[in-house]
């Protein structure tokens, strides 16, 4: 059984035997030992691309993570054209208390943004239907790969339709894709992407799904 201590990059998934998966949670001196269902924290085994700074709305493709485990967000203000209404921030407020606040994560709301510089905000939430593909509720891009970092990006967008396109399980399940985490074809062992166990990083994700053992795993296990 192969057991992997918390803040390792070298990431590997629990054992599956006979569609049984087998897991084994035992505290060692260096952390907390990383049994997570699947590998779907980027980079994987099936998706290895380089983060790089992507058009807006995105070209349909996860090549980035969060630089750190120190996250702050934003959520539109400045209107009319993307900002968020008291609904949409709502639901914003209630993923990132919820789902990854009790991760090894520092959640923090940023009221006064950065947007250049080495220390931007690292998530801005936006509403609105520009850029968002027609087949799509919302994506998420980067506008600021890190510089002689591989897969890292300073600050990325997340964007979903309005008004009231914000619930806590999509906001969770772009949020994820900000900090790293993929869909169910890009995980290692690869999964479904309807597979329940991805939490809200599946797809389509229902209103009220929160992040879910693997996911929350995965991020321990990166940061």
């Amino acid at each position: 059984m192969p057991v992997l201590t918390r803040k390792s990059r070298h990431r590997r998934p629990a054992l599956v035997l006979a569609g049984i998966v087998t897991t084994l949670a035992v505290g060692v001196s260096a952390g907390i030992a990383w049994a997570a269902v699947t590998d779907n924290m980027h980079p994987t085994a099936n998706n290895n691309l380089a983060c790089f700074n992507d058009p807006e709305g995105g070209d349909g493709r996860l090549s980035c993570r969060t630089d750190n485990a120190t996250v702050t967000y934003y959520m539109d203000s400045n209107g009319p054209v993307c900002e968020l209404e008291s609904e949409d921030k709502n639901a914003v407020t209630t993923t990132m208390g919820s789902d990854y606040s009790p991760t090894d994560l520092t959640i923090s709301y940023d009221s006064s943004p950065t947007f250049e510089g080495s220390a931007e905000t690292d998530i801005i939430y936006q509403e609105c239907d520009a850029g968002v593909p027609s087949t799509a509720d919302g994506v998420t891009w980067c506008n600021d790969a890190v510089d002689n970092a591989e897969f890292e990006c300073d600050q990325q967008y997340v964007r979903l339709r309005g008004p009231g396109s914000y619930t806590r399980g999509l906001t969770c399940h772009e949020t994820g894709h900000a900090i790293g985490l993929t869909h169910g074809r890009d995980a290692d062992p690869r999964l479904s992407n309807t597979d329940s166990r991805l939490g809200c990083l599946v797809t389509p994700v229902g209103s009220d799904v929160g992040l879910g053992a693997n996911n929350r795993d995965n991020i321990n296990g990166q940061f």
